[in-house]
């Protein structure tokens, strides 16, 4: 028997909503390191103009940080979900698991090369790697090693924090590499696409180094057991059943993660809070906003109106991928060239205007295919033959 993907009817719909609503998240998140030299800057000391200041922050607040977590749990849940049909059926999981991955990393890594450096298809696939390693346990052990391995990170951090008396010492500006400033700035707002590509590779030596591999063990990958731990308990799945716990999640978590991510612009702008912003809040927030949606979705009326996101879920490695596409093509001198050259509110309406453009082409692509282009590619590579969704 061929273990076969995922059919129409077999679907999560509040997944494919919260996958959807995620790449609004990752775009507003990646937008300035698509017009901006980001990897050789701190976006916090970048801006001078009081609007521009006032934006940036309200994004730090309700998108930054929040975003890489949410998607990573969708990653892990999904997995978990794979391993469980293929349970379920009697199908060996690790027979096309490790090739699905090994796909997704080649996708990723020539996005990357090609496109934009700030990729993350690849280092989730690469994550995904040890998922499999440990997704044949019960949900209370892939949570706890989620745990154990936060608790590891977290704890070096606090431990640098209190050894070097940084806890309570405000932050400093970002040293700055005015060099690789201006050799990104050039290259990409003046030069051809092979200027953009060798300075894409320079960029890639920071954002793809060593140490980002090793970190994202304990950054990326404990979210993915997380999720994976939620999907073996099927939680939203049975969203009607433990609606408590969803409303409770939604209030508790947004609340406590937009004050913790709200700290240090209300208070003092210290190592600790700023830890505490990304590390804790971010994730917090995440979370909150999965339970938002989930219990949006427990509403029919609203569930059907969110049914457009949904497709762009559907499709999200083509869109991901797509957004790439159109911003290079808007920021890059080959394309309109507007690298440098717009300020944090116009950023964010480009972003939007993407999204929104982005749902309507989900829309007509799936009123006539079952899956994105991206989709039925890894699929017909991972399975040898075209599977149609019914």
């Amino acid at each position: 028997m061929n273990f076969q993907p995922t059919h129409l009817n077999e679907r999560v719909t509040t997944i494919d909503i919260i996958r959807g609503f995620s790449l609004l998240g990752i775009l507003l998140v990646n937008i300035f390191g698509f017009y901006l030299p980001q990897p050789y800057i701190s976006l916090n000391d970048w801006f001078t103009e009081a609007v521009d200041i006032i934006w940036h922050q309200t994004l730090d607040i309700y998108v930054q940080s929040s975003f890489y977590p949410l998607f990573s749990m969708l990653f892990g849940y999904g997995l978990a979900m794979q391993y469980m049909k293929a349970q379920r059926t009697g199908i060996n999981f690790y027979k096309f698991a490790p090739k699905r991955l090994t796909i997704l990393f080649i996708v990723g890594m020539l996005h990357a090369l090609f496109l934009w450096w700030g990729d993350i298809i690849a280092m989730y696939a690469f994550c995904g790697f040890f998922v499999l390693a440990l997704i044949r346990y019960n949900s209370w052990v892939l949570l706890t090693i989620g745990v154990v391995l936060q608790g590891i990170i977290h704890g070096l951090y606090l431990f640098m924090f209190s050894l070097g008396g940084m806890i309570n010492m405000e932050m400093e500006e970002m040293a700055v590499d005015i060099q690789s400033i201006q050799g990104a700035v050039t290259a990409y707002s003046t030069g051809n696409y092979m200027d953009a590509f060798m300075q894409r590779l320079h960029d890639l030596s920071l954002q793809m180094n060593v140490s980002m591999w090793f970190s994202s063990l304990f950054i990326i990958l404990p979210f993915m057991l997380i999720g994976a731990a939620a999907a073996k308990w099927r939680l939203i799945e049975r969203a009607k059943e433990l609606k408590g716990l969803w409303i409770f999640l939604a209030i508790g978590f947004t609340a406590a993660g937009l004050f913790i991510k709200s700290a240090p612009t209300a208070f003092s702008y210290t190592y600790l809070l700023y830890y505490l912003k990304v590390y804790v809040g971010g994730p917090m927030l995440s979370v909150g906003y999965i339970a938002i949606i989930v219990v949006l979705c427990m509403i029919p009326l609203l569930a059907k109106g969110l049914s457009l996101i949904a497709k762009m879920g559907r499709m999200s490695m083509t869109m991901y991928i797509l957004q790439s596409v159109i911003c290079t093509t808007i920021f890059y001198h080959y394309g309109f060239g507007l690298y440098g050259k717009i300020d944090v509110p116009t950023a964010v309406y480009i972003a939007l205007g993407i999204y929104v453009l982005q749902v309507i082409l989900a829309e007509l692509w799936l009123s006539k295919f079952k899956q994105g282009p991206l989709e039925a590619a890894v699929k017909r590579l991972t399975y040898g033959k075209m599977h149609s969704e019914k």
